[in-house]
């Protein structure tokens, strides 16, 4: 059966924008004299800029105000973006559930500007479209919060939505809102106790009751 609504993660879940992500981190701790880690990707992943630049300033010593440092890695991210592909069969199956009158809505931890940089440069821009961004709440994932906001702007019962991401952080979030949660992770792992775990595209059809 199909839910009444759909709220997706962006970063990973709907584009492969993580390895870029990754890229203007790295790039940007080198610009101020930083080391990456070499479990960097597995310590980031789903995580806000926020408690990204808290871990930078605490752990790494980083030595510049928060607006400071998300400027430096922007300005390493944004000129990446002409290279952002979507997640083999994420669009597509969005498309469909647009097609077939299903809520929708993108729940992303990341800033406004990345939100409307992504989804413009694959093509998931058009008119009533609901994004939820970090800058559009109080907490980001893994708080609840993110994908609350999206089921009021649908009008839908948490209860009544699936939420679909491929961070741990992210499906914590769903799980907290009370929301069947799809967790559909880059390669495949363990999820989240209570998250439904996917490894394709085709699955995500099946749990969608495409």
């Amino acid at each position: 059966m199909m839910p009444k609504a759909v709220f997706w993660d962006m970063d990973g879940t709907l584009v492969d924008s993580e390895p870029l992500h990754e890229a203007a981190l790295m790039a940007a701790m080198r610009n101020v004299g930083l080391v990456p880690p070499d479990d960097l990707h597995e310590r980031v992943l789903g995580v806000a800029a926020w408690p990204v630049y808290e871990m930078m300033r605490d752990e790494f010593g980083l030595d510049l105000p928060f607006d400071d440092w998300i400027v430096r890695k922007y300005e390493h991210y944004l000129p990446l973006v002409e290279e952002l592909k979507p997640r083999p069969g994420a669009i597509e199956i969005f498309n469909e559930l647009r097609a077939r009158g299903i809520q929708q809505a993108v729940v992303s931890n990341s800033d406004r500007m990345i939100v409307d940089a992504n989804l413009s440069m694959v093509g998931l821009i058009y008119p009533g479209m609901k994004t939820i961004s970090r800058n559009d709440v109080r907490e980001g994932k893994p708080h609840a919060e993110p994908f609350l906001r999206a089921a009021y702007l649908a009008d839908v019962d948490p209860t009544h939505a699936v939420a679909i991401d491929d961070s741990w952080p992210g499906a914590m979030a769903g799980l907290a809102a009370g929301m069947k949660t799809i967790f559909w992770p880059e390669k495949p792992m363990e999820g989240p106790p209570g998250a439904v775990v996917i490894n394709s595209a085709e699955e995500l059809r099946t749990e969608l009751g495409l």
